[in-house]
């Protein structure tokens, strides 16, 4: 009692620490996904079986023991004709009926038997290792695509943030240009028409942050989603964007070269091949003897009443034996499935062959990605810089009065128009980057 107590206790305890505040880097991020993320979790039971099948593959050819036990009445004991050997004189019946049973009748016995020459089950065995390495492989992916994931949702939430900061720093200046444009119109320097140019732009500027702040809510829900943490969770992240943007480890990325042999992709496609030689040697021992040998002990009794043990006694009975299973002929059912292993083993040497190909294609273009989206946001951010200036310019000028409304709130709309494709382009490189560490199996 004291045990469960102190389990249900931790569980407690671990509940209430999940859904606490958490302060979090992208490395521990990526660690926390790798270890406790919803299908890493889902492919480590899937391991846990695996294990499990392995075990009882290896079973099969060890000693197993089975019992049985049975009672028997007879409500109306077997009556069998015997010839009469009785009559002497020829006057009686030929045959007399006879009861050679009684009523009652108990067993009971072990059986212990044990498999001496199967060749399946000696492919099977050489198949458990591969068996084993083909889970740890699934889960070594889904680990990686784990943390591919939670690196995406934690650059979204980066993005998304540095999307209000830029947006918000422009609002107050546009606020202030409404209130010193509603003072003008007041006393008759400035029309309507002024300030409602002004008010559109302000409107757009507040909607593109609200904007802003819902794409950093869905990525923060993405984020423990990824992590494996209750929605709602507190989520601080402690790594700053300039530091992620300006990583050598991620800058490196696009010239650092492809390590294909090493791929978990490629290790899968291996393993499959691996796997389907033993399918085809297992059909093959298929025609092979198998020999298994037996050891039965029983204990029986027979009585006219139920009283098993009482007047009558239990009485032995023990027995062993060989089986030997000889196949001899199939009508060639054995022959095609060999014929279908080998067929699905040149298919799996194929998918090995163009798993390779894949990956170095995929390296490729995900490296050029990577490059043109850095080039991409270089240019905006230079784009966006000089928007800034001139919109700044104008603001001044405006104040001053030698620039009308509708300058200042098209520049403003074009500043405006380069914070969401600045934005939009370091989207575009951090998932290219992620999606690069992905291709070249860093994760």
């Amino acid at each position: 009692m004291r045990s469960i107590v102190s389990i249900l206790t931790v569980l407690v305890a671990l509940s209430l620490n999940a859904q606490g505040p958490i302060s979090i880097s992208l490395q521990q991020a990526l660690e926390m996904a790798a270890r406790q993320s919803y299908m890493v979790q889902a492919s480590d039971l899937e391991a846990e079986k695996a294990r499990h099948k392995v075990k009882e593959i290896t079973a099969i050819g060890l000693p197993q023991i089975n019992g049985e036990a049975g009672i028997t009445n007879y409500i109306d004991v077997p009556t069998q004709l015997i010839p009469n050997f009785f009559d002497q004189s020829g006057q009686g019946p030929p045959y007399l009926p006879a009861q050679f049973g009684v009523p009652w009748s108990a067993n009971g016995g072990v059986t212990l038997s044990q498999l001496i020459f199967d060749g399946s089950y000696i492919v099977g065995l050489r198949a458990t290792k591969a068996l084993a390495e083909q889970s740890r492989l699934d889960l070594e992916k889904t680990r990686a695509d784990a943390r591919n994931q939670a690196a995406k949702a934690y650059f979204g939430v980066l993005a998304a943030e540095e999307g209000t900061r830029l947006v918000n720093e422009g609002i107050p200046l546009l606020e202030k240009s409404m209130r010193e444009l509603e003072a003008m119109m007041e006393v008759g320097f400035m029309e309507q028409t002024d300030v409602d140019r002004v008010s559109i732009q302000l409107e757009q500027a507040r909607t593109q942050k609200r904007n802003f702040e819902q794409q950093a809510t869905v990525a923060r829900m993405l984020l423990a989603l990824t992590l494996g943490v209750p929605q709602g969770t507190p989520i601080t992240l402690t790594d700053k964007l300039e530091t992620v943007l300006n990583d050598p480890a991620e800058t490196a990325l696009s010239e650092q070269s492809f390590e294909g042999g090493s791929h978990v992709e490629l290790s899968q496609a291996s393993t499959l091949v691996r796997l389907q030689e033993l399918n085809m040697r297992n059909e093959k021992a298929k025609a092979l003897p198998s020999l298994a040998g037996f050891i039965n002990h029983q204990q029986v009794w027979n009585g006219p009443d139920f009283d098993p043990g009482g007047a009558y006694s239990f009485y032995p009975t023990t027995l062993w034996g060989v089986k030997l299973n000889v196949p001899i002929f199939s009508s060639g059912n054995r022959y095609h499935k060999v014929e279908q292993a080998k067929l699905a083993l040149q298919q799996v040497e194929v998918n090995r062959t163009a798993t390779e190909q894949r990956l170095l294609a995929q390296a490729e273009q995900q490296r050029a990605a990577a490059r043109t989206a850095n080039d991409n946001l270089r240019t905006e951010q230079r784009s966006m810089t000089l928007a800034k200036n001139i919109f700044d310019r104008t603001t001044v000028k405006f104040t001053n009065g030698s620039a009308s409304s509708f300058e200042l709130t098209q520049e403003q709309g074009n500043y405006l128009l380069s914070q969401q494709a600045y934005v939009q382009r370091l989207v575009e490189l951090l998932m290219a980057r992620a999606d690069l560490r992905k291709a070249l199996d860093l994760y």
